[in-house]
């Protein structure tokens, strides 16, 4: 019966076939990046002078003479993304859904890095190919489609974790694209919400594997 309800517990998989220390691992690396992320956007507002926090957006951080602070946050999030879509990978509980979720955190982690590296960012840029819009356009998709396949597919005994994850995809759904119709006046303000709600769906998922890490591994000790 114990065998039976950590076999639940870990997402149907045997727990024999799952590393506690991987899945530890990884969900903190996930956690970190999201907190490099905010840090990062903290930190480089204060590097650059006159930022303003409700109208500046993150994007003009990235592309000031301080970008290489915002550049590393951004790198420091992709390696988050890229953490949490090998966490998910390893805790699959089987299903397209929870497979479609994964690869839309490996393509987020892909997009973060294009847009932290190109120093793009829509700003009546004129040589070569600009992409930043279709880049924001992928990302808004993906971090809608991301959490709802995740909550979809998750085994019954996390249904509060189900519920945040619907929660934060609806309320990025409603939200995110009001962002292109607002004055620049406040649009900064604006972006960083929704990067708040794009962190709390990693970090959500994240203590999914970190959790599920220490059930494992303290029913190897018993």
């Amino acid at each position: 019966m114990e065998h039976d309800v950590a076999h639940d517990r870990s997402h149907g998989l045997p727990d024999n076939m799952l590393q506690s220390r991987l899945l530890i691992t990884l969900g903190w690396m996930g956690i970190c990046g999201c907190a490099a992320l905010i840090a990062g956007a903290v930190v480089a507002a204060f590097l650059v002078p006159n930022h303003d926090w409700i109208s500046d957006t993150i994007s003009d951080l990235a592309a000031g003479r301080s970008e290489i602070a915002m550049d590393i946050a951004l790198y420091g999030f992709s390696v988050g993304l890229f953490a949490t879509a090998l966490g998910a990978a390893h805790l699959h509980p089987g299903g397209g859904a929870w497979s479609t979720g994964i690869f839309c955190l490996a393509i987020l982690a892909g997009i973060v890095i294009i847009v932290g590296a190109r120093n793009e960012y829509g700003d009546s840029d004129s040589d070569g190919v600009v992409i930043h819009s279709y880049l924001v356009y992928a990302l808004g998709l993906l971090f809608l489609a991301m959490p709802l396949c995740m909550a979809w597919a998750l085994p019954h005994h996390h249904s509060r974790v189900r519920r945040v994850l619907i929660g934060l995809g609806l309320l990025w759904g409603c939200t995110a694209p009001v962002f292109f119709f607002l004055p620049t006046g406040i649009d900064g303000l604006y972006e960083r919400a929704l990067g708040v709600i794009a962190a709390a769906m990693i970090v959500t998922l994240c203590t999914v594997f970190i959790g599920a890490g220490r059930l494992i591994r303290a029913e190897r000790q018993a």
